[in-house]
Order: C-alpha cells, then structure tokens, then sequence
C-alpha cells in the first residue's frame, strides 16, 4: 500500500513539505466533458447564448482557475504556472463540448491538479452561460490523461 502523504504521524491532515525536492519539467494534460441539449448546443455552437462568447469565457476561467488552485483545494501548493492551455472543441453529434487543459512549470511538485481544475472551472463556465436554455446540462469524464515530470516520471491513462 502507497504511503499517505498528505496525513502527518497521529493522522492529520497537513501540507506536504516539497522544500527538498528537485526543481524540473513538469506538465499534465485533463479533460471533461459538457453535454447539452440540442437547442443549447446550437445557441453554443453558432455563438448565440444570451451571456455571451460562451467559449471564450469558459477558456479564460479554466486559466484563471488553474492560477488559483490552492484556493480551490486546500492542501495544494502555490504553483508558478510557466503555461495552461485550454481548447474546447464541439461535437455535434453528441452535442458535447470536449474541455482540454495542459498546464505546465518547472517547479518541486506536480501540476496534475491545476490541469483538473482548469478543466473543471471551463465547465462551470459553460454551464453558467447555457443553463438558461438548458437546465439539464451535464458534466462528466472530468481526469487526469497525462502527467510527466517529478520523480514519478511519466503516467498515461491506459486507453478505454
């Protein structure tokens, strides 16, 4: 069984100390789906939701969100983020919007996290910009793809 890293001795939780570990390369790569019905898919695809250009705000929360992590989930550590990348792309025969986020730094600890909540945030977004026409939305497959870097090296979702 893998050690808890995030518990101290008498089972608390606490912060884990990354002071001694080397500075390198590290990047992850997340996805999520939105999926909504076919009046609100087509008001997302042909840019015509009342709120806006739903797509380009969901791409600027999921930044946004990403360089705000540690105030999302508590036990994470402050990041400086060299890169985060979010691409949404439309299908239309499962009226979805795939979310894409790859973040990156050189730095003592991971980015897997910043690259999950990038992609959750995108999602907020877009749900927040279509629910007035579709209440039904949903969000799902939110995870990890990809992690490279660190002493773990390099991880890969097996394929489905």
């Amino acid at each position: 069984m893998a050690k808890m890293t995030h518990v101290d001795g008498s089972g608390k939780a606490h912060m884990v100390d990354v002071g001694g570990k080397s500075v390198t390369a590290r990047e992850a790569v997340a996805e999520g789906r939105v999926r909504l019905n076919a009046d609100a898919f087509e008001q997302l695809r042909d840019n015509r939701l009342a709120k806006g250009d739903a797509l380009a705000v969901a791409r600027v929360a999921g930044i946004q969100a990403a360089k705000r992590t540690p105030e999302w989930i508590p036990l994470c550590h402050t990041v400086p983020l060299d890169r985060v990348d979010v691409e949404i792309l439309l299908d239309e025969q499962r009226r979805e919007a795939r979310i894409s986020a790859t973040a990156s730094a050189r730095w003592t600890t991971g980015v897997e996290m910043e690259a999950l909540v990038a992609v959750g945030a995108a999602a907020l977004a877009l749900y927040d910009m279509a629910k007035a026409v579709d209440r039904s939305i949903t969000i799902e497959g939110v995870r990890l793809l990809e992690k490279r870097g660190g002493r773990s090296g390099e991880w890969k979702r097996p394929t489905d």
